[in-house]
């Protein structure tokens, strides 16, 4: 005898070629829905996650791990704070900064900036606006020579090239016998960066940090100190931050990078759940048609059930030969699903440009997106999480016509027969 042989029955009427061919179609439609949804799912999620990676790696370019600063005023003796937090775990590299708010002016052009002062050398320890560079270097910030470095978008809005004179307005103000006038310096631009974020390349200027510190009249300090950490998972950052707060750092405020654009994140994880749930219906829609073939399939086996119960077969092994069906559609849409999600996500930076060449299309048009691609970055918790959701659904909707099969009466089944 095959054992068990819940699963053989259950396996022979899987394969058999069934008189009504009807439960066959909506066999292979459910099975379809399932891989149609799982598939769905991956490559989706995998685009989400592409898309946050892309976009946290472009704000980091811009925005330290972590910053720290004074709760209200400058921050003096920057200096030891800067070797202070070089010693602490995690932390690999450190450099002042001064940040402030001002206007810049290029002749008839006028557009308020973010003035950041940095120290060149150090720069490149803590961000990679350096890699950014789409004309001249930081190295051309010279204390004393009052250069500027300006975002892509912010020089197309002033009108600004390298070697252009351009006005710093700054809110304080200066008393003069002509009355209170607010401080001006003319700036060389001397480079152009670009790094994808509009929010920056927009607003964003550089200058060097003895410079900035002059403009803004910071003679006792600057605005704090950005930290570098070595960490495999950018979202450690928090937990790194809440460490330093424990030691000589904690009297000052220390700021992760989320922070900066918490909400933002917050929306993209909203909004994954959400994408998530909706696409997960299809799944639902799918476990759904696993119901009506069962319940057709125990409606046309009924004869064959009250032969089995007959034979001394239990309810419970009619249930389980019903499962073994249901639950076989669900593993194999799931298993074809994963495989197609996940070889899709792999390839989509191949496959998205094969059908835009093909179609003569563009999903992503360069002059209105930042991101001209899609990105993706496929993560195997979700698939998991995908996957074991899926083969759940599946199993749960055998659950009812299984039942149903197990609660056939053999009497009332043969009495026509």
């Amino acid at each position: 005898m095959y054992k068990p042989l819940e699963l053989f029955i259950g396996l022979r009427y899987t394969r058999a070629k069934r008189r009504n061919h009807f439960i066959s179609f909506i066999s292979m439609t459910s099975m379809f829905g399932i891989t149609l949804g799982v598939m769905a799912l991956i490559t989706v999620l995998s685009v989400m996650n592409g898309f946050e990676k892309e976009v946290r790696e472009r704000i980091l370019d811009m925005v330290s791990h972590l910053t720290i600063t004074q709760y209200q005023d400058s921050l003096p003796g920057w200096s030891d704070v800067v070797q202070l937090a070089k010693q602490q775990p995690h932390v690999i590299a450190a450099a002042p900064y001064v940040e402030a708010q001002g206007m810049l002016i290029h002749g008839s052009r006028v557009n308020g900036s973010i003035i950041r002062g940095i120290v060149p050398k150090m720069e490149p320890s803590v961000s990679n606006v350096g890699k950014s560079m789409i004309e001249g270097h930081l190295s051309d910030l010279i204390p004393g020579q009052f250069g500027i470095i300006l975002g892509r978008d912010l020089a197309r809005i002033l009108d600004a090239k390298v070697g252009d004179k351009v006005t710093l307005v700054t809110p304080s103000a200066q008393v003069t016998p002509a009355g209170v006038v607010p401080r001006l310096k003319r700036f060389t631009v001397v480079g152009i960066f670009y790094v994808g974020m509009y929010e920056y390349d927009s607003s964003m200027a550089l200058l060097n940090m003895a410079d900035a510190r002059r403009v803004f009249n910071l003679k006792n300090g600057v605005s704090g100190v950005r930290l570098k950490l070595e960490l495999d998972d950018l979202f450690r950052a928090p937990q790194v931050r809440f460490e330093l707060q424990k030691t000589e750092l904690g009297q000052y405020w220390i700021r992760d990078w989320s922070s900066y654009h918490a909400n933002w994140f917050r929306a993209v994880k909203i909004e994954k759940r959400m994408i998530f749930l909706l696409l997960l219906l299809i799944v639902a829609v799918a476990a759904f048609n696993i119901v009506s073939t069962l319940v057709m399939m125990v409606t046309d086996k009924e004869s064959d059930i009250a032969i089995l119960r007959t034979l001394g077969m239990s309810p419970t092994s009619i249930l389980k030969i019903f499962m073994v069906q249901g639950t076989l559609i669900g593993v194999i849409g799931t298993l074809l699903g994963i495989a197609l999600g996940v070889s899709l996500s792999l390839n989509l930076e191949t496959v998205v440009p094969f059908i835009e060449h093909l179609f003569g299309i563009r999903f992503l048009d360069p002059g209105v997106y930042y991101i001209n691609e899609l990105p993706s970055d496929l993560h195997w918790s979700d698939v998991w999480m995908i996957g074991s959701v899926s083969l759940l659904m599946g199993v749960l909707a055998t659950l009812y016509p299984a039942w149903r099969a197990s609660r056939t009466q053999p009497a009332e089944a043969l009495r026509y027969e």
